[in-house]
């Protein structure tokens, strides 16, 4: 089978210039690989999406536009060209050996051993390929006694310690999936070292990422506090998770909220000479939880609307941000100034690569390329591929 993609980032766009050359393979599905596949694209790198027979289980997830398509599953692909291979078949899996003979990298999301026993497996690939790069993007990682286990992200916060210590009553769930999302970056900055190593070095490698242990350095400094004095973060008691006033998310009189940042001493007595409490100043690192100076802050905005704190605080340094539902986000002056969420040629609108490059934005990304349908899988064969 011949390597004939798309084009996978618009001409024009400076970052579509970074990875020219480079070609993956992405086998995965869901968030995590075709995440890290889009934002490599974005940068220039040809993505072969490569599918079972009856295509990725995402294009069935979530609502669809005006023309019926699958926007979780497109926004996820936009750039890439799809083929549909049955990996359990011969002559496919000859084909995609075909195609790896001549790829930069392949990513994929099974569970581990998966790919070995689909007769593509590292060793398969590198002995067709030796200079390939393999990231391995699953919920344990294959070196670990829940290698076989599934999860979803709620899962891995929970092994992992982050969901204990969010929320108030009891832990919250995140929108977007932390491990999901960091899990995408950890494994795009990880092809991109593997590929400068390989310049170097003229070998490949295999990257085992697990998503659960991505939110592991996401807690850096929790994890130090704990090495450090056997601390464990209680929920809501500390300056990152509501036990500081100064730190805070507080409702308005109208039923809105309002964020305080004001970490720095400065911003915290800058804000609370503007609401007119400089008796707060000397307050600030009063002990944590800071029950009683909450409340009272707490007290303060309850008298205020969205507005009224918006027109009293617009002009004072103190790090003060309304709380915006997504629509409002998107309409800010800040989100339109920079370029970075815009609709492209097909009006579908996109979160571009969130980067200027010599001062301009990324350009929109083409719609994902068909160059086959979904079909039925070969007998005995199972469309799953088996993410977490």
């Amino acid at each position: 089978m011949s390597w004939n993609p798309a084009p996978t980032a618009p001409a024009g766009s400076a970052l579509a210039t970074f990875l020219q050359g480079v070609r993956i393979l992405d086998l995965s599905q869901y968030i995590p690989g075709p995440l890290a596949t889009l934002l490599l694209a974005d940068m220039g790198a040809e993505v072969l999406k490569v599918e079972p027979p009856r295509g990725d289980e995402m294009r069935t997830l979530g609502p669809r536009d005006a023309l019926g398509r699958p926007i979780f599953y497109n926004s996820l692909n936009a750039g890439k060209t799809v083929r549909r291979l049955d990996l359990k078949d011969d002559a496919d899996r000859a084909a995609f050996l075909d195609l790896a003979r001549c790829a930069d990298v392949v990513v994929e999301g099974f569970r581990p051993a998966v790919l070995e026993r689909l007769g593509v497996g590292y060793e398969v690939l590198k002995s067709v390929n030796p200079r390939i790069v393999l990231c391995s993007i699953n919920g344990y990682g294959s070196r670990s006694t829940y290698a076989a286990k599934a999860g979803h992200d709620a899962n891995y916060l929970a092994v992992k310690g982050m969901l204990d210590r969010n929320g108030t009553d009891k832990p919250i769930f995140f929108d977007p999936p932390v491990s999901d999302v960091s899990g995408s970056l950890f494994a795009a900055i990880a092809i991109l070292g593997a590929l400068h190593g390989r310049a170097r070095t003229g070998k490949g490698c295999a990257i085992d990422l697990a998503l659960a242990d991505t939110a592991m350095p996401l807690q850096l400094i929790q994890i130090a506090a704990y090495g450090a004095n056997g601390t464990i973060p209680a929920r809501g008691e500390t300056y990152l998770n509501g036990g500081a006033a100064y730190y805070q998310v507080y409702a308005t009189r109208d039923g809105r909220h309002v964020v305080l940042g004001a970490i720095e001493p400065k911003f915290w007595e800058a804000f609370c000479n503007a609401a007119g409490h400089p008796d707060w100043i000397a307050r600030q690192f009063e002990a944590l939880p800071q029950h009683a100076l909450r409340d009272t802050v707490a007290s303060f905005f309850s008298t205020l609307s969205k507005d009224e704190v918006e027109a009293r605080f617009q002009d004072v340094d103190c790090c003060l941000s309304i709380v915006n539902d997504l629509g409002e986000a998107l309409a800010d002056v800040h989100t339109k100034e920079r370029g970075l969420v815009r609709r492209n040629a097909e009006g579908d609108l996109q979160a571009l690569f969130p980067a200027l490059i010599d001062g301009a934005p990324p350009s929109p990304r083409s719609p994902l390329s068909q160059t086959d349908h979904p079909r039925p899988a070969a007998a005995g064969a199972s469309n799953a591929h088996d993410r977490t």
